[in-house]
């Protein structure tokens, strides 16, 4: 008997090769292949004739393949062009790159094509449109013309329409095994559709408003399990009790404050007390701290350090890479060092103590460090520190987690840059401590809903307004004749006695990326227009060390320009530095250029982004310019995620996010909707109990299908 689980070489005509392919596609069972929803329809059930085309609309026209033929253009994009003729006129057929379809594309087929018309040298064309050769046999042919058709993800050897033959196959044999795991009352409070009614019509829309319907009820889905589990870990979390009682040390936090060389925005004093309250509260903190590039969350964050250290506690700091680290290290004990904290780094290659009295030399000081601030400290002796709280703050990556590493009284967990971090991550971290209270950041800034939806076992604090006295960067998009006169003002600007960036995206030359590899873009400059200036080199294959001498050297001004790849996304603070230069600004996502942005304006002379790219996509171009329009991160993280998808902006991997098939993290109404329920629900967990279980066992992942 075939089931959801029967791999999918159980079915009829899938042999060793075919199932080689379909692992391509990640669809190993028939589960799986049911599954697999379409990323889009092409509605073939309405089509018109060649002489109603009207251009700029999105529009199917059926016809007969004439004058078939593979050429290469001047730009050396190879090309496969065609006529399509149906009677009332002729429309022109264009594919690039992709000279695959030349067996399917035969002159003498009937098709039918779908796409955007368009108007080229005064002739209407279509340029890489979707299309199906109609088979003249009767059998099948119904799966494929006439109605509205789904388009999968393919790969080589494998089209729509043998996934659509092969998923009619399996779905008429597990159809009664598609059972319902949500609660029938809510199935009819919400007024949706039955599970198999839903994935029939997702594979074979029978109407435009049964698929709305279809797609509605599995979003639905997908975004109420997803928010019952972030609600139920909340709950989970709060059941735990609270094992340090923190009170509000006014003395030490008004210390704090007086001795900042700047005041806290309104934002910040809001985000401030909401912390504050929170860790004085009777069950543990969790807490989302977001804010825009440079809106001050460390300082936000230093607060509930301070604190928490003033409640005879310790606190702990993650960070994804060493170099943010130690950017905070550095950070900190400027802010907590003239509290008379004693402030520790742990990396994977270093351990740093600043802070420690005199004494520290019979603790086992190896030397100081080229900062007077703090001095080095062998790992067992660092290992010791900590146990016996002879350290308050503890800065660190991953290293902090390490089984090695044991708290005295670990009351605070701040972690930076939350979605790089798996949920498993922040829980070795919580619990070194007893019930520590936990605040994580995040620079990626993103709309409330959103947020709630991502993180819903956390709260929310948000800093929307930048400190006062930030200039807005003056932002540029160079196109390639104006590269000259860029690189002369770089070098007003180093006349000056200010420094720059020059951000690439990739390490080495591509053969196959039209853009400016680091260490070409490198070499081009120390050679060229900058060979007056020192240049430095940084990407992600150094070594530590190498890493940080090279940072070292840009934060002393030993090094004028810094050319790098996207290891300077953040972490690298420079003041001194007033120009970012992007090469190939167009390879990037909005929330990633803004963050290369984000370091340079630091300081108090204005700074510039300049934005290079050599593409002529229209849509390239337009991105940019929205992005060279808008200093607000939450605007262009919002309009980063409706390009991008979630996936892309944050890492679905590192940040625990959802594997969603239908639901939008960007439908607001879905989101409000499911979340009500969700929270209605979590109390009656008991009345759905395969449901149940799932999100019991599965902890931080939960596997949203079969």
């Amino acid at each position: 008997m075939i089931t959801l689980k029967s791999p999918v070489s159980e079915l009829y005509g899938v042999g060793p090769k075919l199932k080689a392919k379909l692992d391509r596609l990640m669809l190993s069972t028939v589960g799986d292949l049911v599954f697999y929803f379409p990323r889009r329809y092409e509605d073939y059930s309405q089509t018109v004739p060649v002489r109603d085309l009207v251009v700029g609309s999105r529009q199917t026209v059926r016809g007969t393949l004439w004058q078939v033929k593979a050429t290469d253009s001047r730009r050396g994009l190879k090309m496969i062009q065609a006529s399509l003729i149906d009677g009332t006129g002729v429309v022109r057929l264009t594919w690039f790159n992709q000279m695959y379809l030349k067996d399917q594309l035969l002159e003498g087929a009937e098709i039918v094509v779908s796409g955007e018309v368009q108007l080229y040298r005064g002739y209407t064309s279509f340029s890489n449109p979707s299309f199906e050769v109609l088979e003249k046999a009767p059998d099948g042919s119904s799966l494929h013309v006439g109605r509205i058709v789904p388009i999968y993800a393919e790969t080589e050897g494998l089209t729509s329409k043998w996934l659509r033959q092969k998923i009619r196959t399996a779905l008429d044999l597990v159809k009664p095994q598609l059972v319902e795991r949500l609660p029938s009352a809510l199935v009819v409070a919400e007024q949706l559709v039955g599970m198999q009614a839903a994935i029939e019509e997702l594979h074979f829309p029978s109407s435009n408003d049964n698929l709305k319907r279809a797609k509605e009820r599995v979003g639905f889905e997908e975004l109420f399990i997803w928010q019952l589990k972030s609600l139920w870990q909340r709950q989970q979390w709060e059941l735990k009790g609270k094992a340090f009682g923190q009170r509000i040390q006014t003395g030490k936090l008004s210390e704090f404050k007086s001795q900042l060389p700047f005041e806290l925005t309104q934002g910040q004093r809001v985000a401030v007390r909401e912390i504050l309250q929170a860790i004085c509260a009777d069950a543990p903190m969790a807490r989302l701290l977001e804010g825009d590039v440079g809106s001050g969350k460390t300082v936000v964050a230093a607060t509930a350090l301070v604190n928490t250290v003033a409640n005879g506690h310790q606190a702990a700091l993650m960070a994804p890479t060493e170099i943010l680290a130690e950017q905070h290290f550095r950070g900190l004990n400027k802010l907590l060092l003239p509290l008379k904290f004693k402030i520790g780094l742990i990396t994977g290659t270093k351990n740093l103590v600043a802070g420690l009295p005199e004494t520290g030399v019979q603790l086992g000081l190896l030397e100081k460090s080229e900062e007077e601030t703090c001095v080095r400290v062998p790992r067992t002796q660092m290992l010791e520190l900590i146990k016996t709280h002879q350290i308050d703050v503890l800065i660190g990556t991953h290293a902090l987690i390490g089984g090695e590493v044991k708290f005295d009284s670990l009351a605070l967990v701040v972690i930076d840059e939350q979605h790089r971090f798996g949920v498993m991550q922040r829980t070795e971290l919580t619990q070194k401590g007893g019930n520590p209270d936990v605040l994580v950041m995040t620079a990626t800034p993103i709309p409330r809903t959103l947020a709630l939806a991502l993180y819903g076992d956390l709260d929310l604090s948000i800093l929307e307004e930048m400190p006062a006295g930030r200039k807005p960067i003056v932002t540029k998009i160079v196109p390639e004749p104006k590269r000259a006169s860029a690189y002369t003002f770089v070098i007003q600007q180093l006349q000056e006695g200010h420094q720059t960036f020059v951000v690439c995206p990739l390490i080495d030359e591509s053969e196959t990326l039209e853009v400016k590899a680091a260490t070409e873009t490198f070499a081009f400059l120390q050679n060229g227009p900058l060979r007056e200036w020192k240049v430095g080199l940084l990407h992600g294959r150094l070594k530590t060390r190498e890493k940080d001498g090279v940072i070292e050297a840009f934060r002393r001004h030993e090094l004028d320009v810094l050319v790098s790849t996207s290891v300077v996304e953040v972490g690298v603070d420079i003041p001194n530095a007033t120009v970012m230069m992007i090469e190939g600004a167009d390879r990037f996502g909005l929330s990633q250029l803004h963050q290369f942005r984000g370091r340079v304006g630091r300081g108090q002379a204005q700074s510039y982004c300049f934005l290079l790219s050599e593409s002529e996509n229209p849509e390239s171009a337009e991105r940019l310019t929205a992005f060279a329009r808008t200093q607000n991160g939450f605007e262009l993280a919002e309009a980063d995620l409706k390009l991008r998808g979630p996936g892309e902006v944050f890492g679905a991997r590192q940040s625990g996010m959802p594997d969603l098939k239908m639901a939008s993290l960007l439908d607001v109404r879905l989101l409000k909707r499911t979340r009500t329920a969700a929270l209605a629900w979590l109390p009656r967990l008991a009345e759905m109990p395969v449901l149940g279980r799932q999100i019991v066992a599965a902890g931080s992942e939960l596997m949203l299908w079969h």
